[in-house]
């Protein structure tokens, strides 16, 4: 019984293995969730570490299943007759999956650019209209506000960062340019 616990060939292996690789992962992303509020403490901008944190925690899973994947020899021929078919794939994967990368790109644009930050207050000029809000969290995928009314609206980062935006918080003022013509 004991043999077969350890063995990735047999089924109770099998779930072992899963059930042990699963609690890293879980492990792994409860550090990450706790070092990121140990840090968020002394921060006045916790944008990029959210973002960041978040992005760390889906790839804890992810790290995990592929470890577990090349942990059992089922799935690894598994992994090679699907590696075959990749190229295919990889093209409906892109095609179906196109607004969803883009909003992952936009949302580290957007992070790394500092456009807005969690706790500006923007006008945001968007496909819908214009939103004026106050920006709650930026996450891999979207960016959350909350309008005057209380409201909370979810915005596609890819929206944010096609869409003109006004930051209604206070801004340091660039010095008045000089009018070359005035004469005094």
């Amino acid at each position: 019984m004991a043999r077969h616990l350890f063995d990735p060939t047999a089924v109770l292996g099998i779930v072992f293995w899963a059930v042990v690789v699963f609690a890293f992962a879980s492990l792994a992303t409860w550090l990450i969730r706790r070092t990121t509020r140990r840090i968020e403490r002394g921060l006045s901008d916790v944008t990029m570490l959210r973002f960041v944190s978040g992005f760390l925690q889906c790839l804890a899973y992810l790290v995990g299943f592929v470890l577990y994947a090349h942990l059992v020899p089922q799935l690894r021929a598994l992994g090679t007759a699907l590696l075959a078919g990749a190229s295919v794939m990889s093209v409906v994967v892109g095609l179906a999956a196109q607004d969803t990368l883009g909003n992952l790109i936009a949302g580290f644009s957007l992070v790394l650019s500092r456009t807005v930050q969690v706790g500006d207050g923007i006008r945001l000029y968007c496909p819908v209209g214009t939103i004026d809000a106050r920006v709650r969290d930026i996450s891999l995928a979207f960016t959350t506000l909350v309008d005057a009314d209380g409201h909370e609206v979810v915005v596609p980062n890819s929206v944010m960062m096609s869409s003109a935006i006004v930051r209604l918080s206070p801004v340091a003022a660039p010095p008045p340019a000089q009018d070359a013509h005035a004469e005094h």
